[in-house]
């Protein structure tokens, strides 16, 4: 039996932080799907399909690694996918509160699906999706923190 995971985020844009994430788990697991979500908290700068597409691209060379988009529960489509774990990265103390919380409400929507944490590498724990559209917003060099096909749309989206 193949054993699927499910890493779900906004992923506006994804990250090399993400990245070392899904790397990681692409060993742990048979399958790894990268689900693009809708966080009613945020407002995105890329499309939910520019968003999988750039997950697609950035991640075309790991094999056992695809990307999906939702507008459910993101436990609710792991189920519906017969994943058997949520993968979850915390890069500090203050992510880990929210994701714990979120962790404990998936295990009692399906006590089946268990949520996996992964921390990513040190020089990422930094890095996030804000940050880095901020730096390109305004110019600055964002290919240390993004892969190749990202950096391009987001010059993209802020010179036109």
């Amino acid at each position: 039996m193949k054993k699927t995971a499910v890493y779900p985020g906004s992923f506006d844009p994804v990250t090399n932080g993400h990245i070392d994430v899904i790397e990681r788990a692409s060993l742990m697991f048979d399958k790894v799907i990268v689900l693009v979500a809708i966080n009613s908290k945020k407002r995105c700068l890329f499309s939910i399909e520019e968003r999988k597409f750039l997950v697609q691209e950035s991640l075309k060379y790991l094999k056992n690694v695809e990307a999906d988009f939702t507008d459910k529960l993101a436990v609710e489509y792991a189920a519906s996918v017969g994943a058997i774990a949520i993968i979850r990265g915390v890069r500090a103390v203050s992510d880990f509160d929210y994701e714990f919380q979120l962790a404990l409400m998936n295990r009692k929507l399906d006590p089946k699906i268990t949520t996996v944490f992964l921390l990513p590498k040190e020089n990422y724990v930094y890095l996030n999706s804000s940050i880095v559209k901020e730096i390109a917003r305004y110019g600055g060099d964002v290919s240390a923190f993004v892969p190749k096909i990202v950096e391009e749309k987001l010059k993209e989206k802020f010179r036109g």
